[in-house]
């Protein structure tokens, strides 16, 4: 009974991984990469006990939490996507034409630009063809009769040359998707993690109401004799009505116990759920052999791990140095902007054909160069600006210290109580083993007439009791090992490898 209590943590966990597994659309399992196990799993449930790495299965591809994770970090890809597009081939169409009026002349244009990211460059092309007469203020407009073709580019210098805004968001949606997958993995942790503490509460559960219904047939048995004894004489009344406040007392406890069953199925069925969404309530029935279970593993072999390197795989931690790297990014980008602004052009044109209406003076290859610079004088917006971004650095690598320490505490109090479950679960073994000795001495006596009946009830619950403590030290331990194991991120005891 007690090694049944023994394997909570993992197999809860894996138990409703593979129900959710079977039970999850098609969809959302590859988004997991988890290749989805269909409706037998729903007929297996029916068919046989309910096992860790089911519930830990079907948790992992059907709780609403880990597919809720995974649009968010669909949505951020997208914001990646949406980012990259400040980079797109820009594609420009102009017409311009007299209907009335003097002047007949009008033209067409077609321009290309394409934003570099070195120097935060942007390079175009165009292609301009005129027609009819222009006043000599419009001159520029005349072309050739090919045509007119010029081909450019744009450079910033000081401001923006290292990066902008567009750069900027590339990089910081990047970031940004990466701890949206790190999201992810944090929430399927923590969900694995709830499935298998409730899995193994109800297992917890459904041994204590078989400790109580023995000790209430013990009782119901009892009555029996009693009763017979009484009606000959051999017994005093008194002693069938103790026992009938016995009967009473017990059946308290087992409707208790029922009670707690089903409270914690009802928990269970928040993570084991069928391919359409519902809740799948686990009977009794479904109960698993904890005679079959695999034994916890001893807190020494779990403590081999150095902690420093299982705090390095947190995704909390990780998602702090990315953070840390996005606000950094965020200071480059407001320093940039404390920088005057400094741009370089170079544009080279040619018309084409016949010399038109613009004269000769059209007829040649043209280069044309140029700067422009700009300075805000007092840059007071620029600064505050940065200021908070720096602001915002030291905050994020406070946060990342606290998180880093308190994980590391964390770790060291699951050793703890692992290292105590087990010996506590030791010491209920034994307890339970004395107790039923007690147990067996005391109903001897009784049968021989040397004691009465008040000890024999008392030595009976002793019992009970005992092995209660040991049930519950059994689960406690489970429940450990699988915070432990959530802890140290052991995806194949968690049912996500």
């Amino acid at each position: 009974m007690a090694r049944g209590l023994a394997l909570p943590s993992r197999a809860g966990l894996a138990c409703g991984a593979v129900l959710l597994a079977l039970a999850i659309p098609a969809a959302p399992a590859l988004a997991q990469d988890i290749a989805p196990v269909g409706d037998p799993l729903e007929v297996a449930l029916t068919t046989g006990p309910l096992l860790p790495e089911e519930v830990l299965r079907s948790s992992a591809l059907t709780f609403p939490a880990i597919l809720e994770a995974f649009e968010r970090e669909a949505a951020a890809r997208s914001d990646q996507l949406s980012a990259d597009g400040a980079f797109d081939l820009m594609l420009k169409g102009e017409y311009y034409d007299r209907l009335t009026g003097f002047y007949s002349g009008g033209f067409g244009k077609i321009e290309a630009r394409q934003p570099l990211r070195p120097y935060g460059a942007e390079v175009f092309a165009s292609y301009r063809l005129s027609d009819g007469t222009f006043p000599t203020y419009e001159n520029e407009f005349n072309t050739n009769g090919l045509g007119e073709i010029k081909v450019g580019a744009l450079f910033s210098l000081l401001r923006n040359r290292d990066i902008d805004s567009r750069r900027f968001a590339i990089e910081d949606t990047r970031l940004a998707a990466s701890q949206a997958r790190l999201d992810v993995m944090l929430v399927q942790l923590n969900v694995q993690l709830e499935a298998l503490r409730a899995y193994w509460r109800w297992v917890a559960a459904g041994e204590e109401v078989r400790v109580y219904e023995e000790l209430l047939e013990i009782a119901e048995a009892r009555q029996v004799g009693l009763a017979r004894e009484v009606r000959e004489g051999a017994r005093p009344a008194i002693a069938l009505t103790e026992n009938e406040r016995n009967l009473l007392s017990r059946r308290t406890l087992l409707e208790q116990a029922r009670r707690d069953l089903d409270i914690a199925a009802n928990s269970l069925s928040f993570y084991l759920r069928g391919s359409d969404g519902r809740l799948i309530v686990p009977t009794r029935e479904m109960l698993p052999d904890m005679a079959r279970m695999k034994a916890i593993a001893p807190a020494e072999q779990l403590a081999a791990t150095p902690v420093s390197a299982v705090i390095m795989k947190r995704p909390e931690l990780q998602t702090f140095r990315l953070a840390i790297e996005r606000a950094n990014n965020r200071i480059a980008l407001r320093r940039n902007d404390l920088a005057p602004s400094l741009t370089a052009s170079v544009e080279v044109s040619r018309d084409f054909g016949p010399i038109g209406p613009g004269d000769a003076s059209f007829d040649s290859t043209d280069t044309v160069v140029g700067l422009t610079f700009t300075v805000p004088l007092q840059r007071r917006e620029a600064r505050g600006r940065l200021q908070r971004a720096e602001a915002e650095l030291r905050e994020t690598e406070l946060r990342q210290r606290r998180i880093a320490d308190q994980i590391a505490t964390e770790v060291g109090n699951i050793l703890v109580t692992l290292d105590a479950a087990g010996k506590l679960t030791e010491l209920a073994r034994a307890e339970v083993q004395q107790a039923n000795r007690m147990v067996e001495a005391e109903r001897t006596r009784f049968r021989l007439g040397a004691a009465d009946f008040f000890l024999v009830n008392l030595r009976e619950e002793d019992a009970a009791n005992a092995r209660i403590r040991a049930i519950r030290a059994e689960r406690d331990g489970r429940l450990a090992e699988a915070s432990y194991n959530a802890a140290t991120m052991n995806l194949t005891a968690l049912g996500l490898e």
